[in-house]
Parts: C-alpha cells; structure tokens; sequence
C-alpha cells in the first residue's frame, strides 16, 4: 500500500466518478475529517451515499472505509510529526518566509520524501534490478531535466565499480542507443511525473529490442510505469511555490543510494578492487 495514502487520493481523482471524486476532495480538503468521522457521516459531509464512500475505499486498494481511515490516520500523525520536530505549523513555503523559515520547511519536505520513499519500497523490486545491473551486459540511464542529474549520479556509482554505463541527456542519442539494446541489458528511466516523452519512448524502444526496463517514478500508473517491467516508486509532494524538483529529486537520489548498496552487497568482495582503483585515480587530484 502507497507510503502516503494522501498521495494516492490525489493520483486517484482522474479515473473517479463524480460522487467518488467529492469523497476524495473532501479527504484532500482536510484529511483529519476521514480520522474524526464515521463513514455515515462523511457520505453525508459528501452528499453521497455509504456504499459510494466504500467503493472510493476500494478504488484505492483498501478493503474498506475503515483500512482507508486507518492510513489516513497514520499519514495525518506523520505529518504532524514531522512539522513538531522543526516547529512549524505548515510546510508550505510563503513569498514572504524568512531564510530560517525556508530552511525549515525545505528539510521537513525532503526529510518527509525520503522517509516515505524508504517506508513504501518494493525490497523484491529492489532486489531484481540489483542483480540484473550485476548480470547486466550494459546498463543505459534515461532522464530529462532534473531526473537527469539523478541517472549522472547512479551512472557515476556503477562506473566506480565497474559497470558498462552510459548515460545521456540528449533524448535523440537515448533513443539511438536505447535501439541497441539487447536481451542482456538494462534500462533504467528517470521521470518523478512519469510522463516525459523522451523517457517514455527511450523505455519502449529499449524494451522492445529486449532489454529489462526499469522505471524510477512518483506515479505508479503513469505511461512510464505501465512502459516498463520493474517499477520502483518515490514518494515526494512538490510545494506550487518552488519553481524546480527538490523534493523529488531528492527521492529518487535516495533510492538509487539503496539500490546501489544493494548492488555491492550483492557483488560482495569484487567491489572493493574497483572501488579503491578509482579513489586512488583521483586522490592525485586532490589538494592536500
């Protein structure tokens, strides 16, 4: 089930009906009503009927009113938590917050995304693209814009220890390379919304030629996910008022910090020649 239910309510309201959909703007609107009412009462609030509210629960993948306000519950407390810890009474970032109050609320979101990203991960997922990256005959990186700044970061890891990995940005050259592909090779796609064309159609090319596809994203029903074999889900809730991915990207920074210890862990002792090749290579370059 989805590390932030809140998340899941606002992807849900595309493929609602309407009655459905007042359900999930209300829940949306103030979560803590799902956490104080019966479910009488929020079919009432919602002027809709109880089985409505139910069949809303189970659209979501619960089994019923009462699993959804129990998840409700629990992503209400965590975020109240994690408010208390900085002092803060809304994360939402103000035109007119001070650099303390920016700081704050910016570590309280990122923090926030990478607990979630940690609590809602697939380790069977997980564990397959890590050994299919270790068998892996060449691994390509897919991502635009910020997600690309995350593939550069996994391709550096997995060069260090001694992986073929290729990764660019410019999407004419993925898809030349992603037609390349062979059954022996991985693909791994970078998108928080899951809906850059690039990448998408990089991901189908590459799967179509055999390749294992891998898609990192925020949306597990986007064109990238259902594009691709193995999905791997971050979950972070961009501020309207912040103009770039932060918090995303923060995400998808820490799983591939998971997936990569996995990927040593799995290759064990062989990781630690390369791993001490490439520090020494480049310990000349340091000032001392």
């Amino acid at each position: 089930m989805d590390a932030d239910v809140l998340a899941l309510v606002r992807r849900s309201v595309p493929r609602l009906s309407a009655a459905e959909a007042r359900v999930a703007e209300t829940i949306l609107g103030d979560p803590t009503l799902v956490v104080d009412l019966a479910i009488n009462d929020l079919a009432s609030l919602c002027n809709t009927s109880l089985s409505t509210v139910a069949r809303f629960a189970q659209t979501l993948g619960f089994t019923g009113y009462r699993e959804l306000r129990v998840a409700v519950a629990r992503t209400v407390t965590l975020a109240q938590a994690q408010r208390a810890r900085f002092g803060l009474d809304t994360t939402a970032i103000d035109p007119h917050d001070e650099p303390a109050a920016i700081a704050a609320k910016l570590a309280a979101q990122e923090i926030d995304a990478i607990e979630k990203t940690a609590r809602g991960l697939d380790a069977e997922a997980l564990d397959r693209v890590a050994r299919a990256i270790i068998d892996a005959r060449h691994v390509d990186l897919f991502g635009q814009a910020a997600s690309s700044l995350t593939a550069q970061d996994l391709q550096q890891k997995l060069a260090r220890i001694g992986c073929s990995v290729a990764h660019s940005a410019d999407p004419h050259l993925a898809l030349t390379t992603a037609s390349l592909r062979t059954p022996g090779d991985v693909v791994i796609a970078f998108s928080h919304g899951g809906e850059t064309q690039e990448v998408v159609r990089a991901v189908e090319v590459a799967r179509d030629a055999g390749a294992l596809s891998v898609a990192i994203t925020g949306v597990p029903d986007s064109t990238l996910a259902l594009a691709a074999d193995v999905v791997l889900l971050t979950y972070a809730q961009e501020s309207p008022f912040r103009m770039a991915a932060m918090s995303s990207r923060i995400a998808q920074l820490a799983l591939v910090d998971i997936l990569f210890v996995r990927i040593v862990q799995h290759r064990g002792e062989p990781v630690v020649i390369p791993l001490q090749l490439t520090h020494d290579a480049a310990a000349s370059r340091r000032r001392r």
